[in-house]
Formats: structure tokens, C-alpha cells, sequence
């Protein structure tokens, strides 16, 4: 280890790999492109993909991604005496018998909707008006802009309190008014307004302007035990997928729906969804690593092959070397630092032109609110990574014309025109 860290560090040795690779610029140059090109996909390809990721997480960052949302529709077979085409009805048992008969549930969450003329003095807007409860909150996050979500207390008093949207807001106040403590009237009715949230860039279900208890909607609208549509969360170990297609048996058996009616209940699987949009972005990732990895190696070669001509061209350098004592450690040392160097340079201008290139995506893709590509970058993490590859690829192929140059005797190398 000594005499390899001398070999290492003598003047002599960087002396040498200096003259080599600029004995011949332009081969060099050429040479180093291949290395510098497959660091520079990988890169900005793992950049841009991280990107779309970063954008992904940030639409559904804020919902429960394991989630799966049911509602009725109409039937499409005749069952039970009863004829296609009738209307599903979910209800607040519905929410019960499912909580008692379905396992892996977290969260059963009943809500419901309706559309209602909203006014604030001599303003007015028709907008959507839903009945939840508190823990919608903890399915959908709401970025509140002031004050607080419905709670508890809301619901137990059925209070007469809304929380409405942004875009509200800026309708129907005045501009940096306080909103908390406002009146509007939903129905003709007076509800205080208790808090602001930010607009939703997405929203599952029907669009949610106004959010009242559900207990205040239900003595409103008269709706009884009738609910619009109900948001399942599963745990952590159980297959959503699962949740939804039992959950969706057991509503055709309560609401005497064919077995086989595929019509009769829609829903939307988040999970499902989720899954397979991270199982995109995964296979991106694999990709890219695979034809980064594939263009590195291709390009390693290239440095391989090039330094095979250079060793035939200092054969007669290499002979005299060996006749003046220099040992085949030296030689292949000094032949696989060439390799290594070359590799390393070209990587380090791979990854410095891939940051340009990710700045560049950033400033033309990541900006807004409906930016594409968030914060597309790499971690330092991949950037040691791809470097330790260069050195151990580096390393290998040169061993190649290592070996190559210490094969030859000295006194050939001497004679060797």
C-alpha cells in the first residue's frame, strides 16, 4: 500500500499522464465524449424523472393515497324482481354494516353534496355545497388560509358554519377583509364563516366550494339517511383493491343489485391510481439507470480501445522503462491511472453540464403552480454513486492495455520500430 500511495503522489506519475493525454488533444476529446454523454442522460434523466415525481407527490400530497371512493349509479340487470335501470341509493347504514363486516378499514367517511345559491349582501355565486365531517380532513388535507376546518363541536350542535374556498373568498369579500366571523346565507339561511381554504389543485368527488357539517346539511336539505358518496381508507397492511371489491359486494347484497352488474356502483381507486403512476416514475428510474449505465460502459470501452493504440504507440517508451528498472506494477499503475483520470474528467464534465441542464428544466418546467417537472435534481447520494461507478469501470478497462504493455519483453519493446 506504500509504494502504491508513492506511485500515487510522485510529480513523475502526473507528469506522465499530463504528456499522454495531451500528446493527442483532439483523440482525447473525442474519446471522453462517450463518458461524458452517459453521465450527462444519467444525470438529467434521473433529474427530470425525480421532477415528475416531485410533481405527482405535490397533486396528491395532501390526499390519503390508499384511499378508494364509492357511489351509486344505476343498475344495468334486472334483480330480484327488481328492473335495470333503478337508481342506487347509498345510506348512512350502508357506512355501518360495512364498518362491522369489512376488515383493514381505517377511515369510512360519508359525505354529501349539493348545489346552492351563496349570498353575502348584494353579492352572489352558485356553488357547491358538501356536508362532511371533521375527518376529511385527514383523507383530504385542506390548506387553510384562516381559520379552522369543521370540528367535532360543529357536528354534535349542528352548527350553522361554513369553511369556503379561496375563490370564494375574493368573490364575495372585499379585498384583505376578514372573513372569519362573516355571514353568508346558503338556502336562505345565515351560516358564520369559520375558516378559508386554498383552491385544490385536485379534488376527488364532485367540486367543493363550501364545506358545512354534515349534521347542519342533513336537517337543511332534509336528506335524512341518504348519503352522496362515501371515501374508504385502508391500513397500512391491507390491500385497497381488496377493501373496494368487498365493499362494493357487500352494497349490491344490501342494495339487491346482480352480483355480475358492474354498472350499479362507480368508483374511483386512488391506491390503484397512485400505484400506478409510482410504477411508472420506477420504471423510468430503471431505465435510466440501465441506458446511463449501458452509454458509460460504451464509452468506458472507447477510452479502453484508445489507450490500446496509445500503449502500441510507446511500446519502444515502455521497453526502455522496463530495461531501466521500472516494474510491472509501475507500468500497469501507471497505464490504469490514465484510464481513471480520463473517466473521471469526462464524468465530472458529464455531471456539471447535467446540473446546467436540470437548472434549465427547473426554470422552464418547475416554475407556477401547474409546473410539470418540481424541483427536478439529483441527490449527492447518486452523484458519489455514478462516480464510484467511473472508478471502477475505469479501473477494469484499463487493466486491459496494462496487461497488454507488460506482456511485452523488454529488449522486443527496444527493437520495435
Amino acid at each position: 500500500m506504500s509504494s502504491f500511495m508513492k506511485f500515487l503522489f510522485e510529480r513523475d506519475t502526473w507528469q506522465e499522464v499530463y504528456d499522454s493525454v495531451t500528446k493527442n488533444k483532439v483523440r482525447t476529446v473525442i474519446t471522453m465524449i462517450g463518458v461524458w454523454w452517459g453521465i450527462l442522460l444519467l444525470i438529467s434523466l434521473l433529474g427530470a424523472s425525480r421532477g415528475m415525481e416531485n410533481s405527482f407527490n405535490r397533486l396528491f400530497g395532501d390526499f390519503a393515497t390508499n384511499s378508494v371512493f364509492i357511489w351509486g349509479q344505476n343498475t344495468s340487470m334486472p334483480f330480484k324482481g327488481f328492473q335495470d335501470g333503478r337508481a342506487v341509493q347509498l345510506k348512512l347504514t350502508h357506512i355501518k354494516e360495512i364498518e362491522d363486516n369489512i376488515s383493514g378499514i381505517e377511515i369510512l367517511l360519508p359525505r354529501i353534496r349539493n348545489g346552492a345559491q351563496v349570498i353575502r349582501n348584494s353579492l352572489s355565486g352558485n356553488y357547491g355545497v358538501n356536508g362532511d365531517f371533521p375527518l376529511l380532513d385527514k383523507i383530504q388535507k385542506k390548506k387553510m388560509l384562516n381559520g379552522r376546518f369543521i370540528n367535532q363541536n360543529d357536528i354534535d350542535l349542528k352548527a350553522k358554519v361554513a369553511v369556503i374556498s379561496e375563490d370564494i373568498y375574493k368573490q364575495l369579500f372585499e379585498k384583505n377583509e376578514d372573513p372569519i366571523g362573516g355571514l353568508i346565507q346558503i338556502n336562505k339561511i345565515n351560516f358564520k364563516v369559520i375558516g378559508v381554504f386554498q383552491n385544490e389543485d385536485l379534488d376527488m368527488g364532485p367540486n367543493s366550494d363550501v364545506h358545512i357539517p354534515f349534521t347542519t346539511f342533513q336537517r337543511i336539505y332534509n336528506t335524512g339517511d341518504r348519503i352522496g358518496w362515501m371515501v374508504l381508507t385502508g391500513k397500512q397492511d391491507f390491500s385497497i383493491k381488496q377493501i373496494e371489491s368487498d365493499a362494493k359486494l357487500l352494497l349490491k347484497n344490501l342494495n339487491n343489485i346482480h352480483p355480475n352488474d358492474n354498472m350499479a356502483l362507480g368508483s374511483f381507486n386512488l391506491g390503484k391510481e397512485f400505484a400506478k403512476v409510482t410504477g411508472f416514475i420506477t420504471g423510468i428510474q430503471f431505465l435510466t439507470w440501465f441506458v446511463g449505465i449501458a452509454t458509460l460502459i460504451a464509452g468506458v470501452f472507447a477510452i479502453g480501445n484508445i489507450l490500446l493504440i496509445t500503449v502500441k504507440e510507446r511500446t519502444k517508451e515502455i521497453g526502455v522503462r522496463r530495461a531501466m528498472g521500472a516494474t510491472p506494477f509501475e507500468i500497469k499503475g501507471q497505464i490504469v491511472l490514465e484510464s481513471v483520470f480520463l473517466t473521471l474528467m469526462s464524468g465530472f464534465f458529464g455531471i456539471i453540464t447535467g446540473g446546467w441542464i436540470l437548472i434549465a428544466i427547473d426554470r422552464v418546467w418547475g416554475q407556477g403552480d401547474d409546473a410539470t417537472l418540481v424541483n427536478a435534481s439529483v441527490s449527492i447520494a447518486i452523484v458519489f454513486v455514478s462516480l464510484i461507478i467511473l472508478v471502477i469501470l475505469g479501473t477494469l478497462i484499463g487493466l486491459i492495455p496494462a496487461f497488454k504493455a507488460t506482456s511485452v519483453k523488454p529488449i522486443s519493446a527496444l527493437r520495435e520500430e
